[in-house]
């Protein structure tokens, strides 16, 4: 008895200093209504350009302005709602949503993301938007992975299919929106399901 106490108490130890260590609120939730914001927005983008004169974007084009807001849109979108349920998710529990961890989950994601950004931005503005989607899914991809140190752990797996696709969508330039659509769009439903039936359910 004492024996099995022990490892009892070494469990309950281990499982306190991994929830000091990481930011395990993160809602599943949020990751599908992401993944239907990138759908729709993806629809809606796909519509303009096809119905457009001449079916193609252009940088200085009304229809390349309007994709563009289309996407800011979806990020805002994603990041308001992850912030909220992520929040109400922490409250329930009762654990702080910006904490130490917090604060390194963030850094350490944010890195490869501005990185990114600021790279797609230096592309775009030398007129090759080629890549661009393939680019997205790799620096994201590269900001899950660098997160996943402080948050759960499985979001990695994520950020490396993410990885994949993007690498994909660098070697088949030509399907790039739909690689872009699969990654940002279905894997994050299928993904956020998967998070919510193991983290959320009953927790």
């Amino acid at each position: 008895m004492e024996s099995k106490d022990y490892l009892k108490d070494i469990s309950e130890i281990k499982n306190m200093m991994n929830k000091s260590s990481r930011f395990i609120s993160l809602s599943g939730l949020s990751g599908i209504l992401a993944g239907i914001y990138a759908l729709i927005g993806a629809a809606v983008a796909y519509w303009l350009v096809t119905t457009s004169v001449r079916g193609y974007l252009i940088l200085d084009g009304t229809i390349f302005r309007i994709c563009l807001f289309i996407l800011l849109m979806v990020a805002f979108l994603s990041i308001v709602t992850g912030i909220i349920l992520t929040t109400q998710k922490a409250k329930k529990h009762g654990a702080k949503i910006w904490d130490a961890t917090s604060k390194r989950l963030v850094y350490n994601f944010l890195i490869p993301m501005v990185a990114g950004g600021l790279y797609i931005i230096i592309i775009l503005s030398q007129g090759k938007y080629g890549h661009t989607g393939g680019l997205m899914l790799i620096f994201y991809g590269l900001a899950l992975v660098n997160a996943s140190k402080y948050s759960i752990g499985d979001i990695q797996y994520l950020g490396f299919i993410q990885i994949a696709l993007g690498l994909i969508a660098a070697l088949y330039p030509g399907y790039g929106f739909w690689l872009w659509v699969l990654g940002f769009g279905v894997m994050h439903i299928i993904y956020g399901t998967w998070m919510h039936f193991k983290y959320d359910i009953n927790k």
